[in-house]
């Protein structure tokens, strides 16, 4: 009788989310634009060296045991003829793009959550959630014909977020599952406790120390049980999740933005963070923000870590502004860690608060500046990101364009 009451605890409500993963992303958009690369095993790593670590394998590459976090390398002594591509971002940014565009066709309501990952909600869409099976089919034709033929995405669907992502990497690739209150155990049955978004190895071995060792033993347990693993409100939020009730349908508050790089080999620095701190400017402009806080941070060759932060009495959003600032802190970095060299240069801005209206300075034509950073702005959006740059960054080729899974909220 406890069981059967378990079991209908479950969110008896259709399933009106659905959660897209393009397959493979960057490497398959590779071969989407370059046929001769289709069929084979490919990688994008950040660099085409032997220690680059890989970014996106293609499907082909997986089958070899290749795998995301990999160095170049590792990957090649499973395939030894391997080919590997460096990142392509303008291109992984347009298809992005091109399928927030496609999806808002069937719902507005479209959450991009990464590069390659996108939430959408159909509960204010009932005639067209009445068969989202059918939507989903419809949604995989209309990639292969708009987008591209060779892109495949793998679609889970079910009452709640967290769900229809674990129902989107049941059946990869190209993959289209459903969970819900009629198979939920059946699929529970079948999965690890790490096959779940969320619980990594830390989180199985405490649900492992009050004996909870599979998927269906951490639905079954109660609340109490779950508070001894936890030790917190997350035990609530498991408890929610795998009941199919939504408990992460809330968009995280942006804390900062920031921009990093690896050296190569020593250089002067000054180039380097200046192009860092361009990059920065411009996604805080871009997301319609102005900050009161810059951070730098050092790693160097021998492992040892500086970093500094400092709040601004000001607001600031002009690139250069941030580039004065972080060249200041810069300047405090005492000499003798830095003799190992550095390895990652890191710029990061914080206090963040919407822009609503530029505060007056007395000694500055703030609004005038504004305005010139906006032209600016929008001049690099049309004729290519650095189309305008200061003098200082002619030097900084080195420094590549880089794109972050997560990091789509300006685009």
């Amino acid at each position: 009788m406890t069981q059967k009451l378990h079991e209908t605890d479950f969110n008896e409500a259709p399933g009106r989310v659905m959660h897209i993963d393009i397959n493979s992303c960057f490497a398959t958009i590779e071969q989407q634009t370059n046929p001769h690369l289709r069929g084979r095993p490919i990688v994008v790593a950040a660099y085409n060296s032997p220690r680059g670590c890989i970014l996106a394998p293609s499907i082909e590459a997986k089958r070899f045991g290749i795998k995301t976090g990999m160095r170049v390398y590792e990957a090649r002594l499973l395939y030894p003829g391997l080919e590997v591509l460096e990142p392509n971002p303008g291109k992984y940014r347009l298809v992005h793009l091109q399928f927030r565009k496609l999806l808002k066709e069937f719902t507005n309501e479209v959450v991009p959550k990464s590069i390659d990952e996108f939430v959408l909600n159909f509960k204010n869409y009932e005639l067209v959630a009445s068969d989202l099976i059918k939507v989903a089919k419809e949604i995989k034709q209309r990639i292969k014909k708009e987008i591209g033929d060779y892109i495949t995405v793998s679609i889970g669907i079910a009452p709640n977020r967290f769900l229809a992502k674990t129902a989107s990497n049941l059946k990869k690739p190209d993959g289209l599952w459903e969970i819900n209150s009629k198979n939920f155990l059946d699929i529970y049955s079948k999965l690890k406790l790490i096959d779940l978004s969320g619980i990594d190895i830390r989180n199985k071995m405490r649900l492992n120390s009050i004996g909870i060792n599979d998927v269906v033993d951490f639905y079954r347990a109660d609340l109490l049980r779950l508070r001894a693993a936890f030790k917190s409100v997350n035990s609530y939020y498991w408890y929610l999740r795998l009941r199919g009730w939504e408990i992460d349908d809330f968009e995280t508050e942006r804390k900062s933005f920031g921009n990093s790089f690896a050296l190569p080999y020593q250089t002067d620095l000054r180039p380097i963070l200046q192009k860092l701190c361009v990059k920065t400017g411009a996604r805080l402009r871009s997301g319609q923000y102005f900050a009161r806080g810059v951070h730098l941070s050092l790693s160097f060759k021998d492992h040892t870590y500086w970093h500094q932060g400092k709040t601004l009495k000001k607001n600031i959003f002009d690139s250069s502004d941030i580039y004065k600032e972080a060249s200041k802190i810069l300047m405090t970095c005492p000499s003798e860690p830095r003799r190992s060299g550095v390895h990652i240069l890191a710029v990061s801005v914080f206090n963040l608060t919407k822009k609503i209206s530029s505060q007056l300075d007395l000694f500055a034509d703030v609004l005038k500046n504004e305005q010139l950073v906006m032209a600016t702005d929008r001049a690099n959006q049309k004729w290519g990101e650095f189309a305008v740059t200061p003098a200082r960054m002619f030097s900084t080729n080195l420094v590549k364009d880089r794109i972050s899974f997560g990091g789509v909220r300006e685009l």
